[in-house]
C-alpha cells in the first residue's frame, strides 16, 4: 500500500494551492511548515526550466521581517556576511550561524528600506532564532511574518513572460536586485533570484487574497513561452551545485566545509553569533568538506537519505544529493568527504543499496561555472 498525506490545519496552504492542483500537482511535500507542491515528469520539468520557463509555488520560503531603528545592526549581529555595501533594493544571499559557528539557515536578504529587512529563508524556524537572539535586548527591532506568497518565475524566457505583464521595465531589474511592481493591479516585490541558476524571477504576492488571479495572469502570458508549473528543480540544482539546506548542510556543518567561506567576515570589526568558533576554524582548518561526484552505473534516482561512501574499505563521507542529470547523460551529486579523499580525481565508493557504485571528485558547478545564466 502507498502512503498517503492528509490536509491538515496545522500545516499551511499557500494563495496557489487550487491553482497547482488545477495545474496536476500530485503529491505534497511540508516544508516550513507549508505544502509543497510536487508533479510528475521531473525530467520533462527540467527541460522546460532550462529551454523555456517553469512556474513554482515556493510558498514555504517564509518571510521573516525585521524592522525597526536597530535592523540594520541587528541583521548584522545574525550573519557573518560583511552587508556593508548592501543597500535599498539589494538582495543577499546570507548565512545564519549559531555560536558554534553551524549554519541555522541560508536566507536570501531583501533591504526594502533603510530600517526594514526580509529574510526569504529554507526550512527551519527563522522567526524563533531571531526573537531568541533579540531577548539579549541590545537591538530595538521588530521581528514579524508577513503575509506574503511567493511564485518562482524561473528559465530563459521568464524575462519576456514578465515583460508582457509589467512592461520593460523588468529590463532594467538586475540581478539579485528587487523592486515592487503590479500585475494588473495586484502588488508584487519582484526579485532578480531564484533556486535554478537560470534566469529567473522571484514574486512576492503582497495582497494573498489575489493568488489564482497571479498564477492565471503568468500562465496565460506565459503560454507562447512554453511555461509549465512544476517544483524546483532537483537535476538543475544540483547540475549548478546549489546547496539545499537540510540535505546538503545544516548545523553540524559550518560555512568553510560547505565552500561558502566567502560569507564570512573574519574582520576585527564584524561581530556576529558565531565569530568567535569561525575563526577557530579558520586558523585550525576543516576536516571534511562538500565535493562533486560523478557516480557510475544506471540512472540513479533522487536519494531520500545520506548514503555512505568509502574510500580504500574505510568510511570516507557520505553523499548528501544525487540525481541522474539527462543533460550531461550521467549521474552527478554532492557529498561531504573527508579532506583525504576530497582532491579531484580522487575515487571513492558509494555504498548504494542497489549495490556499490565507483565515484570520482569533479570540480562543481558541473554546467555553467561562472553563472552566466542566471546573471545576464
Amino acid at each position: 500500500m502507498t502512503a498517503g498525506m492528509y490536509i491538515t490545519a496545522r500545516i499551511r496552504k499557500s494563495p496557489f494551492f487550487d491553482s497547482t492542483v488545477a495545474a496536476g500537482a500530485s503529491e505534497f511535500s511540508v516544508y516550513n511548515k507549508t505544502y509543497l507542491p510536487g508533479y510528475p515528469d521531473p525530467e520533462g520539468q527540467f527541460w522546460a526550466l532550462v529551454e523555456d520557463v517553469a512556474l513554482w509555488d515556493v510558498t514555504c520560503q517564509r518571510v521573516v521581517e525585521i524592522s525597526g531603528p536597530d535592523a540594520f545592526a541587528f541583521m548584522d549581529r545574525l550573519t557573518p556576511r560583511n552587508l556593508a555595501k548592501c543597500q535599498v533594493g539589494h538582495c543577499r544571499y546570507v548565512l545564519l550561524t549559531d555560536r558554534g559557528g553551524g549554519i541555522l539557515n541560508d536566507p536570501v536578504l531583501m533591504r526594502l528600506a533603510e530600517d526594514r529587512f526580509w529574510l526569504s529563508s529554507a526550512d527551519g524556524d527563522v522567526a524563533m532564532w531571531a526573537r531568541g537572539v533579540a531577548v539579549e535586548g541590545r537591538h530595538d527591532v521588530r521581528i514579524t511574518k508577513p503575509d506574503v506568497a511567493t511564485l518562482q518565475l524561473q528559465g530563459p524566457k521568464s524575462t519576456s513572460v514578465l515583460q508582457a505583464l509589467i512592461g520593460d521595465s523588468v529590463l532594467s531589474l538586475s540581478y539579485y536586485h528587487h523592486r515592487e511592481a503590479e500585475i494588473d493591479g495586484i502588488p508584487i516585490l519582484l526579485a532578480r533570484t531564484g533556486f535554478s541558476a537560470e534566469r529567473g524571477y522571484e514574486l512576492y504576492l503582497l495582497d494573498t487574497a489575489r493568488g489564482g488571479e497571479l498564477w492565471q495572469f503568468l500562465m496565460e502570458a506565459g503560454r507562447d513561452h512554453g511555461i509549465r508549473p512544476g517544483s524546483p528543480s532537483r537535476i538543475r540544482r544540483i547540475e549548478a551545485g546549489i546547496l539545499d539546506y537540510g540535505v546538503d548542510m545544516n548545523e553540524t556543518t559550518n560555512p568553510f566545509e560547505v565552500g561558502l567561506g566567502r560569507l564570512v567576515d573574519l574582520s576585527p570589526e564584524a561581530d556576529y553569533i558565531g565569530k568567535a568558533a569561525l575563526q577557530r576554524i579558520k586558523a585550525e582548518g576543516i576536516k571534511r568538506k562538500i565535493v562533486g561526484l560523478e557516480i557510475e552505473g544506471s540512472p540513479v534516482g533522487p536519494n531520500d537519505v545520506s548514503i555512505p561512501i568509502e574510500a580504500d574499505g574505510q568510511a570516507a563521507g557520505y553523499v548528501t544529493s544525487w540525481i541522474y542529470s539527462p543533460r550531461l547523460e550521467g549521474n552527478i551529486g554532492l557529498a561531504m568527504l573527508n579532506l583525504a579523499q576530497s582532491e579531484l580525481g580522487s575515487r571513492v565508493e558509494i555504498l548504494a543499496g542497489g549495490g556499490p557504485r565507483a565515484a570520482t571528485v569533479v570540480p562543481t558547478p558541473f554546467v555553467d561555472p561562472e553563472k552566466w545564466l542566471a546573471r545576464t
